[in-house]
């Protein structure tokens, strides 16, 4: 299941907050791409948040992996964490045409 994540600033914390643990950050993510788990990591161009795409096999799992992540155990960031499914409109394009 492809699952987009959305990163969410937790209140009240500065950029000196994140900055201890931005380097374990990056390394957890490499990780968890290495593993296939983590297939896309984007930033934001309107904003400095993370857009994370996984592939998990639920959104339990992709919870669960997200809350391994050094800026989430700290309680930095959250995630708001959408499934997708893959567009089906493409078959239109060859379905035949009912008779008017």
């Amino acid at each position: 299941m492809k699952i987009l994540a959305l990163e969410q600033d937790v209140a009240g914390f500065t950029a000196e907050d994140f900055k201890p643990h931005l380097k374990a950050e990056s390394a957890r993510a490499w990780k968890l791409y290495q593993a296939g788990v983590l297939r896309e990591l984007y930033f934001r161009a309107d904003r400095p948040s993370a857009v994370l795409i996984l592939e998990c096999a639920s959104m339990e799992e992709a919870k669960t992996v997200l809350s391994t992540l050094p800026l989430v155990e700290q309680g930095l960031i959250t995630f708001d964490v959408i499934p997708l499914v893959a567009y089906p409109g493409f078959a239109r394009l060859f379905a035949k045409e009912e008779p008017q």
